[in-house]
């Protein structure tokens, strides 16, 4: 169903097929095999008299990632000729840009306005944009659900939340 919504959309038009995001995600899978695998050898990766030093088993598993990386790599390059599937449509992307961008948001808010006013814009603005809701609607839902977790965490629990300086002002 969520198929035939995409092609029925009038922006259903490829942004990235799926070859080549496998040939992206094989070179970075490649290149933390390689950090890996430095890493542990620095670390020491050999067979001592008392057993194995630290680095042994974790290099020896990211020669087994960098091995699997480049067998998949050199099938993508080697086998897969066109441009094959899509992988993501921009109505698609622009989907997930909606969820994606503002959970970023939130995240970088907390740390300077504190969880709990993070999450009444969070919640709010989800409600609001995406959720085409009432303002009013969505800023009662926002600053409700932020009382409550504010008085089950932090007064009920007395769990230690990230706070702003609004829970400043007030003693918290």
């Amino acid at each position: 169903m969520a198929e035939e919504a995409d092609q029925a959309g009038g922006d259903a038009y490829p942004l990235v097929g799926t070859r080549s995001v496998d040939i992206v995600v094989y070179l970075m899978l490649l290149a933390v095999a390689l950090l890996l695998g430095y890493d542990n050898w620095q670390t020491g990766m050999s067979w001592e008299a008392d057993g194995p030093q630290a680095g042994y088993f974790p290099f020896y598993l990211s020669l087994s990632l960098g091995a699997a990386s480049l067998f998949g790599l050199g099938n993508k390059l080697l086998t897969e000729i066109g441009a094959g599937d899509t992988f993501v449509t921009r109505d698609q992307f622009r989907r997930v840009m909606q969820v994606f961008v503002p959970t970023l948001l939130f995240c970088l808010f907390t740390q300077w306005l504190g969880l709990y006013v993070a999450s009444f814009l969070l919640i709010s603005g989800f409600m609001w944009i995406v959720g085409r809701i009432a303002p009013w609607k969505s800023l009662a839902t926002g600053f409700l659900f932020s009382i409550i977790m504010f008085v089950t965490f932090d007064i009920a629990f007395d769990v230690i939340m990230p706070k702003g300086p609004l829970e400043a002002a007030f003693g918290y």
